[in-house]
């Protein structure tokens, strides 16, 4: 597909689509309700040391990374998708270019917040409950809940869910916002389970991880009043902004002085302005009279005296010629 199409494609979208999710609906609602009950039903699980942690320790003496070793270049690269850094700063260039486009500071704005909450809720969770993993695990069969662990809820899984999720929450039109999701969905199936490959999670870590992501994606309509409120401050600040850039004095010389002679001292007489005003359009009204010395008065005058007579010719002596006396 040819790039003009593919711009040409992007231009059809409005240019501030409307809130996708103003409030929280029945069905969110209830979504929300029954992931949190999930994510405690995993919690108390793992803390009773259930038959989940017994599949943790099954999947891990399995070793999938040794039975299936052809794939762990390949999943090694694909597990970047749910670092935070990575996945962050390429979210926040789409986002960033959208803001601009549609002029408004909402799309940056909302991924802000959520990776905030996914920072504080998931941050928490893990230095909380300090579980070791898999590669750390110091006896067979526990929990390995309360050590120096911190990786109970995963957070490679958590973050996969909420920065490709924030694209479909963000999506202007219903059938972009389907497919979004699909991407969303195997972005973070994938990472999830790709961390279970490695060996680098439990599989009650990525079923927690999972649960805590699409907790901050259903609670992000309750974030969209103060999200509101912080866009008319930031809109209002870059309004008085570019007005105060706008309207700027351009730096013109005070009046009466030039800028050719603004290096002058105090005691140099100052270039008088000339009082002609031309009739032509554009031609200043009053021009600069760049003389370096002020005129004397007439009185002041040091007298002059010419070199020769001034008289008219009429007063002059009349001057003949002798006659000429005969030897």
């Amino acid at each position: 597909m040819r790039t003009d199409r593919i711009f040409a494609r992007l231009e059809q979208e409005p240019a501030r689509p409307p809130n996708p999710a103003p409030g929280m609906s029945g069905t969110r609602k209830t979504l929300f309700a029954a992931t949190l009950g999930f994510y405690a039903a995993i919690v108390a699980a793992v803390l009773n040391t259930s038959l989940l942690v017994r599949l943790d320790w099954q999947v891990m003496l399995f070793r999938p990374y040794k039975q299936w070793p052809e794939l762990h270049a390949f999943l090694d690269y694909f597990v970047v998708l749910g670092q935070r850094g990575p996945t962050a700063v390429l979210v926040a260039a789409w986002l960033g270019w959208r803001s601009w486009r549609q002029r408004t500071p909402r799309p940056l704005l909302v991924l802000g917040a959520s990776l905030l909450l996914l920072n504080v809720t998931v941050g928490a969770a893990k230095l909380g409950m300090g579980r070791e993993g898999p590669h750390y695990a110091t006896s067979m069969g526990s929990n390995e809940m309360f050590l120096t662990g911190d990786i109970f809820p995963s957070g490679h899984t958590a973050n996969a869910v909420v920065t490709w999720g924030i694209l479909a929450y963000l999506a202007s039109t219903p059938r972009a916002r389907r497919w979004l999701s699909v991407v969303a969905a195997v972005f973070a199936l994938g990472v999830g389970t790709t961390t279970i490959y490695l060996g680098t999670h439990w599989i009650s870590d990525v079923l927690l991880g999972w649960a805590a992501g699409l907790l901050i994606l259903l609670a992000l309509p309750w974030c969209e009043p103060v999200l509101a409120r912080v866009e008319e401050h930031v809109l209002a600040y870059w309004a008085r902004l570019r007005a105060s850039i706008r309207f700027a004095p351009v730096g013109l010389p005070p009046v009466g002085t030039h800028p050719s002679l603004a290096g002058q001292s105090a005691g140099e007489p100052q270039p008088v302005r000339d009082a002609a005003v031309s009739g032509s359009r554009g031609t200043p009204a009053a021009r600069l009279h760049h003389s370096s010395r002020q005129h004397a008065i007439r009185s002041e005058r040091s007298p002059t005296t010419p070199s020769g007579s001034r008289r008219p010719y009429s007063e002059r002596p009349a001057t003949h010629p002798a006659p000429l006396r005969p030897k």
